[in-house]
């Protein structure tokens, strides 16, 4: 079944409002969707280059969007809506892991990994956001920073190198995103300490 949903996902590039897909895949993909946005847009930034960027905007808006929608269904509707998307998926277990140790900072870790690298998937990361009610606006901003980094990036590379790149992306680029996710991460926690601001994490 996941393997037709992404080939699915991969035939809507093809499409005549391919660009519109892109917005739906983006914005669903932050609050329930299985499959990324990355999908999409590959193929999509490869067949038009010069629109690369156009499209890296739309997917960040969409998907920041969408995590605002993520982040509304762990604020209200934990229990009607987050709690059984999460079982159906299999990652309750790990959310509720997540969930007891939640705050600003741990909070902060999660919204870098899972926009540069989708460790974890970020709509894990949205629900949970709204779960423990995170102000809207550090959540905000810190998913337009990660997500729009990692699409950003993305239009980058393609436009620049082509199709040449793909393989790098597909087998390479998660592990370049982890490792920048960590040096951003180690690089607060610093900040913090140089500040002397006090406990670093929140469990």
């Amino acid at each position: 079944m996941l393997k037709r949903l992404y080939d699915w996902t991969m035939s809507l590039a093809a499409r005549p409002r391919a660009t519109l897909w892109l917005a739906i895949v983006a914005f669903v993909e932050s609050s329930f969707f299985l499959i990324p946005a990355d999908v999409l847009f590959v193929p999509m930034a490869l067949a038009r280059p010069l629109r690369a960027y156009r499209l890296a905007l739309v997917a960040t808006v969409f998907s920041v969007l969408g995590g605002i929608m993520g982040y509304a269904i762990g604020y209200y509707a934990f229990e009607a809506l987050a709690k059984p998307v999460l079982a159906f998926y299999g990652k309750l277990d790990a959310f509720d892991t997540l969930r007891a140790c939640a705050g600003p900072d741990t909070t902060l870790i999660l919204l870098t990994t899972s926009g540069l690298a989708h460790l974890p998937p970020i709509k894990v990361v949205t629900i949970l956001a709204g779960a423990v009610h995170i102000g809207l606006a550090f959540f905000v901003v810190s998913c337009v920073l990660a997500r729009g980094a990692r699409f950003f990036a993305l239009a980058f590379l393609l436009r620049r190198y082509g199709d040449t790149i793909r393989h790098f992306i597909e087998r390479r680029l998660k592990v370049i995103a982890v490792a920048a996710a960590g040096l951003l991460i180690l690089l607060y926690f610093g900040l913090k300490l140089v500040a002397g601001s006090g406990q670093l994490l929140s469990c």
